[in-house]
């Protein structure tokens, strides 16, 4: 009965979504659409032929804002301590100030949330419990947080099953402090786009990671939350 209840928690935790988070979540599909048509123009020290993540967030940003959602860069870090080491992580955020609303609301956005949970050494069950996370993961800061706690927990039972030490960094207080940790806000300024002259590489598309949500009549998989 318990593990019953912890994959209905699970699974409402990450699919069950707001009017807000629906909204920004479209919005940025549509703009990856586009950003994948036409490329981006990677202005890092050392291009990176195709783009860099930071190029990518910077004009999927930009793409937001004209579309009228409040959206930053956003950029934590934190020190380490006798638990974790130090570290930083760039996401992109959306600050809802609605009159409807007492206070603002944070969405954030973040680009390769599975990668960021994944393991080279982790047991099938926690393989399974990964590969139905979507790789573009947008919520409120609520929503990282509790999936953040449960991915944590899976992991340190994993680790704690194959009797291996979990590394620092995949321990909960690290990981929350990548979306819900101390962080500063900015606002990019435009970033050139236009067709590249050379030909693409093929790559994965993020689109693909929220079919199941355009494809109602697609059957889900169970998958059992253990930790």
């Amino acid at each position: 009965m318990q593990r019953v209840q912890r994959t209905y928690h699970f699974c409402a935790t990450l699919y069950r979504t707001t009017s807000l988070e629906s909204r920004i979540r479209q919005a940025t599909k549509e703009a990856l659409r586009e950003i994948d048509a036409v490329g981006v123009q990677c202005t890092c020290r050392r291009p990176v032929d195709g783009g860099c993540r930071n190029c990518l967030q910077r004009e999927l940003s930009i793409r937001l804002q004209s579309v009228d959602f409040d959206c930053y860069i956003c950029k934590s870090k934190w020190r380490s301590s006798p638990e974790i080491p130090s570290g930083e992580h760039t996401y992109l955020e959306v600050v809802d100030k609605s009159k409807a609303k007492k206070r603002e609301v944070r969405v954030v956005i973040e680009l390769n949330f599975r990668a960021e949970f994944e393991m080279a050494r982790a047991s099938k069950d926690y393989n399974k419990l990964i590969a139905v996370l979507p790789e573009l993961l947008v919520g409120k800061a609520e929503r990282f947080k509790a999936l953040t706690k449960i991915l944590c927990l899976a992991a340190k039972k994993c680790m704690k099953e194959k009797k291996m030490h979990l590394a620092p960094w995949r321990k909960y207080k690290y990981m929350q402090a990548k979306w819900l940790g101390t962080y500063e806000r900015r606002t990019p300024a435009p970033l050139a786009v236009g067709y590249s002259d050379r030909q693409p590489k093929p790559k994965a598309s993020m689109l693909t990671s929220d079919l199941r949500e355009n494809l109602p009549a697609l059957h889900y998989t169970a998958v059992e939350v253990v930790w």
